[in-house]
């Protein structure tokens, strides 16, 4: 199932959602590094940190989209007679598979594996300080970000050139990617066949070889070239793109919001362009230049013939390819735009060889006419959908805040109902032919269409939608929930005041929590209540179960919501500290998930989360032992309830 909505994948790129952060117990240190230095040429540098990964482990690699794990990285903190170029190289096994701690396909290495960044000294002497940031996870848990911290001087660089491994596996696995991005990219090319501005030129072509060529042989071998020319074209683009933007800047796509939001207004002109309020055309004088010189004849002119095709459809294929190469680089790397369009220009040039070896399939073709506008029609919609999945990153990642979850969902449902008014023609565009009967596939698509907007419905009033959860905003940004069970709770008037600064982090089920430590204690105090600490991350899998199977129970709230502080401390949270922090064992605290995790882990000697613990807010010492992970809601409501009555006969 995994790889059939791959190979749908071209309608958009793959963004991902949720870690999880939890299962074991006690402190874990899966993965031991070793950092070195080399001097691979005349002021040319490799930092290199190698990493030794225990069984049923593995590290993400550098190229991870938002929504998913810490992807690893190399930065400094400080940088003296010496610069860093280019980006993070990797060496290793490679894999590429589903990682249900993240609900998504990812990128990691397992046993060993290598991060390295080229360096440029400027002079004979220089100084770095820096740092490796890596997660670690196995197929159940995951362990909250880490940093390898370096010092290195031209004093402590050793001659040689960098470490390989065996990179047998890694090249299988590399294999079977590309395969799936041919298959996808294939799938694409496919769709762009069915568009207006494609399906009338295979007739068209195949006639026009068939007439001018001396023979039937020679027509199958222009016809072929033809072929050739287009695979050949196409497959340039996907290695200039490749090389003019780079496997890093492909992949930023998924992750930049300012590269989301152009994304999202290319997708709305493309839309609209097939909805026929305007025409996307490349320069007619690239066209006619093009069409001139396939006049010529000979290989030649058969090439330029070619590239009028790719002139000529681009306002039809130009978003498919578009996503295409998105989505081939996110997962090949700098070979997949290459591969992605080697399949796409397949599957766009095997029509006009098959028929012209066989004119008299041509025959069989349905006509040119109104459905191949509809096609056209039925991909604005899609575009559309797919433009607001980037509006939607652009705005959770910059806290604008304005499409929230049901206004999203709103949105989908007016598509969805729109498409399927158009498919039982009771929607009409200017530029559409008349509908005097609805067709059986019309009248099928229709159905699946009004189907899709009735599932989304309940989502208005807080349905999860576990089909589609990947596309949707945070149920955090959800404004009204029915599922929820409202109550009361007594609020402190320093509340609000304690709270400022973090406005864009909400706790479930309208609880009134808290997000730091110590202003919880404060209240705790205040309010003679013992503080419930919940270590939670914001794309913990396992503690949104939690907080939507355990917590809506009703005996549940009314515990979290009136009778203890409960604070809500993110592991993950990658907000930067005010200043760095550096620990008695040297570690460095950069974030405030930073803060948090090291918190858990040297109090609580814990790395797991979703972990919950009682903490007396007078004396700061646990009340009683902490709970993990477990859906088990009558244990849950018993464990609370012997936290409140440890504290009542502490005080």
């Amino acid at each position: 199932m995994k790889k059939a909505l791959f190979i749908l994948s071209f309608f958009a790129i793959a963004f991902g959602i949720l870690a999880n952060f939890g299962g074991s117990e006690g402190k874990l240190d899966p993965v031991k590094w070793e950092s070195k230095l080399i001097k691979t040429g005349n002021n040319e540098y490799l930092i290199q940190f190698e990493a030794e990964i225990e069984p049923h482990w593995h590290v993400y690699s550098s190229t991870i989209a938002d929504g998913g794990p810490v992807a690893t990285t190399i930065a400094f903190d400080s940088l003296i007679g010496i610069k860093p170029v280019g980006s993070i190289q990797e060496i290793g096994t490679l894999v590429t598979e589903y990682d249900p701690n993240f609900d998504m396909d990812l990128k990691w290495f397992d046993t060993k594996a290598i991060f390295s960044k080229k360096l440029i000294a400027e002079g004979d002497q220089f100084r770095l300080v820096g740092y490796l940031q890596y997660m670690t996870c196995d197929d159940k848990q995951c362990l909250p970000p880490t940093y390898v911290d370096v010092t290195f001087t031209e004093k402590d660089a050793t001659e040689g050139s960098a470490i390989t491994l065996d990179n047998e596996e890694a090249e299988a696995n590399k294999q079977d990617s590309f395969i799936w991005i041919f298959l996808a990219c294939f799938a694409g090319g496919l769709i762009a066949l069915l568009t207006p501005c494609v399906f009338p030129m295979i007739p068209l072509t195949v006639s026009f070889f068939t007439k001018q060529s001396k023979n039937k042989a020679e027509g199958i071998k222009n016809a072929v070239i033809y072929g050739l020319s287009i695979i050949a074209i196409y497959v340039t683009i996907g290695l200039i793109v490749t090389m003019i933007f780079g496997e890093n800047a492909l992949n930023a796509l998924s992750t930049n919001p300012w590269l989301n939001l152009s994304f999202f207004v290319l997708f709305v002109i493309f839309a609209a362009s097939f909805f026929g309020a305007f025409e996307i055309r490349l320069p007619n004088k690239w066209i006619n230049n093009a069409d001139q010189a396939s006049n010529k004849g000979g290989l030649l002119g058969i090439f330029f013939m070619a590239a009028t095709l790719g002139l000529i459809s681009f306002s039809c294929t130009g978003p498919i390819i578009g996503s295409l190469l998105v989505e081939a680089a996110n997962h090949g790397g700098v070979a997949g735009p290459a591969i992605g369009m080697l399949g796409f220009s397949t599957a766009l040039a095997l029509p006009f060889t098959l028929f012209a070896m066989f004119p008299g399939w041509l025959n069989s073709l349905p006509k040119s006419g109104g459905w191949l506008n509809s096609v056209k029609v039925v991909l604005g919609f899609l575009e559309v959908a797919l433009a607001l999945k980037f509006l939607s990153v652009a705005d959770l990642v910059m806290h604008w805040g304005f499409l929230d979850r049901e206004v999203f969902i709103s949105l989908w449902i007016a598509v969805a109902v729109l498409l399927a008014l158009y498919l039982l023609g009771k929607l009409k565009f200017s530029h559409d032919s008349d509908l005097p009967y609805i067709s059986v596939p019309r009248l099928f698509m229709a159905i699946i269409t009004l189907s899709f907007a009735v599932y989304l419905l309940p989502g208005l009033w807080g349905a999860p939608l576990k089909a589609i959860s990947g596309f949707l905003p945070h149920m955090g940004t959800q404004d009204f929930n029915i599922t929820m069970q409202h109550g009361s709770s007594h609020v402190s008037p320093q509340r609000d005041i304690l709270k400022k600064g973090a406005e864009n982090l909400h706790c479930a089920h309208e609880i009134d929590c808290f997000f730091d430590y110590e202003q919880a204690l404060a209240i705790g105090r205040e309010e003679n209540k013992p503080v419930m600490i919940d270590f939670t991350g914001h794309g913990c899998v396992n503690c949104r179960k939690m907080e939507n199977t355990v917590w809506v129970d009703n005996a549940v709230l009314e515990v979290l919501r009136n009778k203890v502080i409960l604070v809500e401390l993110y592991v993950d949270d990658r907000t930067e500290l005010a200043e760095t922090h550096t620990t008695e064992e040297g570690k460095k605290l950069r974030t405030v998930g930073d803060k948090w995790s090291e918190f858990q882990s040297n109090k609580f000697s814990k790395q797991s989360q979703p972990y919950y613990v009682f903490i007396d807010p007078f004396t700061e010492e646990v009340i009683h032992e902490g709970r993990a992970y477990n859906e088990d809601i009558p244990a849950y409501l018993e464990w609370l309830n012997k936290g409140l009555e440890m504290f009542a006969k502490a005080h």
